[in-house]
């Protein structure tokens, strides 16, 4: 396989495809993300490589929204009611990676859609991002955007009872069950995986910096760079899921990103780090505690203003909703503060050129370009409306708010009904994405759970 002297692809994409070599059964993953962050898409001969990048590939449009179990959600009007039509998906420049564990060689390239005009479709998650960094270029001002995910890694076999459970000490043979928050033995258990992942980002290119055990048992953080390109760093968070799926499976494990997937232990969260640079490359954040800058006020008070529109963007599944419980970390309110984990929009501790705001609310399990749209549109809100946030938390926020129980129907119509997401991400994803969840939660409510028969089929 020797690409021809004149390329349709950009010449860093040429120069991974060149090192992969001439092996005849290469393949590559042609990779569209979703809206709920599913990896969807075709796997492709590299040898059709050329003509990807020369025509696009044809996918159906209502992938976009298809639902977590990948069902056509017929209320968005992207299946029958257009024949399932398909759309051009064009190749993201730059995003061919190696996939080093694949038992063959192997590539994978990640896909955005255009629509009907040639123009990108505007219900794509990528799309919806750009559309608010387009913003922000309007006004002079560039994110520096960094992710942080949790996850469980877990057992591949399930329990007797089908629940998910810990992996086994290999030291000890026994499962693992304590919660050593930061514990370096615990990940010196798990170095295997750990090194396997990052040696894998480091194949992709995706700058993972640390890693730390988490606050459960088989519970870790893996921390992304901050990046000046919002759109890659998104890239990043989601490429890092598939890595660290991958890598888990090989180690005869599961790595799971649901919000809470164990009641009485901690949820997984994802946590965005943004600063915001104006023309001249200055953070307009840098202050110090004790004298806020007014741009990082307002930037938080619009975040505080956006987060009922936006919250079906950071809890998306009906599990999201069980994050949210007191006393675990998990935001419960709008509240901020300086070097405060009780809050929900935490300034970390830094040097006052280094202030960011942690936006702390949204699950594992939401989709990072959509965390990153809604974050950054809140951002922008406030610096236009400038609005005042209050004064920052000092001590437990827990105990200084009222708590807050958020729940999936109400996120859902708040979504369906919001001027502000229509006017930042378009009418046409607040309806594609709001009656996606819509179909969700209809399907999910129609369900019987195990919990029904344990308390009501023998008592009432």
């Amino acid at each position: 396989m020797t690409p021809p002297s004149t390329s349709a692809l950009p010449a860093g994409d040429l120069a991974t495809l060149q090192a992969l070599g001439s092996a005849p059964d290469a393949h590559v993953d042609l990779l569209l993300p979703d809206a709920n962050g599913v990896l969807r898409g075709k796997r492709v001969p590299a040898s059709a490589l050329e003509k990807v990048y020369a025509n696009g590939v044809c996918l159906p449009m209502s992938l976009v929204a298809a639902d977590i179990l990948g069902n056509t959600v017929e209320e968005t009007g992207l299946g029958y009611d257009i024949g399932d039509e398909d759309r051009i998906c064009r190749p993201v420049p730059g995003s061919l990676r190696p996939v080093p564990w694949s038992p063959r060689p192997a590539l994978q390239l990640l896909l955005q859609m255009e629509d009907a005009e040639g123009g990108w479709f505007e219900a794509h998650p990528r799309r919806v991002l750009q559309r608010v960094l387009d913003r922000f270029a309007a006004a002079g001002l560039a994110p520096v955007l960094a992710v942080e995910l949790e996850f469980y890694l877990f057992d591949r076999l399930a329990d007797a009872d089908g629940r998910p459970q810990a992996t086994i000490n290999s030291a000890t043979g026994r499962r693992n069950d304590s919660t050593q928050v930061y514990s370096i033995d615990d990940l010196d258990e798990n170095a295997g995986f750990i090194h396997a992942v990052a040696s894998a980002c480091r194949a992709q290119g995706i700058p993972a910096d640390t890693a730390v055990a988490e606050y459960a048992p088989g519970q870790f953080e893996i921390n992304l760079a901050h990046r000046a390109d919002a759109l890659a760093a998104c890239d990043d968070a989601v490429l890092l899921k598939r890595v660290i799926k991958a890598v888990a499976q090989q180690h005869g494990a599961l790595a799971s990103f649901m919000a809470k997937p164990l009641a009485g232990q901690a949820g997984s969260g994802m946590h965005l780090h943004v600063s915001l640079l104006d023309r001249d490359g200055r953070n307009v954040f840098a202050c110090s505690p004790d004298a806020p800058a007014d741009a990082l006020r307002h930037a938080v008070a619009g975040l505080q203003a956006s987060a009922r529109d936006n919250l079906l963007l950071f809890a998306p599944h009906a599990n999201s909703y069980r994050r949210f419980v007191a006393n675990a970390f998990v935001p419960l309110n709008d509240s901020w503060g300086f070097n405060n984990r009780t809050v929900a929009l935490r300034i970390p501790h830094s040097d006052p050129r280094n202030t960011r705001i942690e936006h702390r609310i949204a699950g594992a399990d939401a989709n990072p370009y959509l965390v990153a749209a809604a974050v950054l549109a809140g951002i922008l809100h406030g610096l236009e409306t400038r609005q005042d946030p209050g004064p920052p938390v000092a001590g437990n926020a827990y105990e200084q708010f009222e708590v807050q129980q958020p729940h999936w129907r109400q996120a859902i119509d708040d979504f369906l009904a919001s001027e502000f997401a229509a006017r930042w991400y378009g009418e046409s994803f607040r309806h594609v994405y709001g009656q996606q969840k819509r179909r969700e939660m209809l399907d999910f409510n129609t369900l019987v759970p195990d919990i029904d028969y344990a308390w009501y089929l023998r008592s009432v």
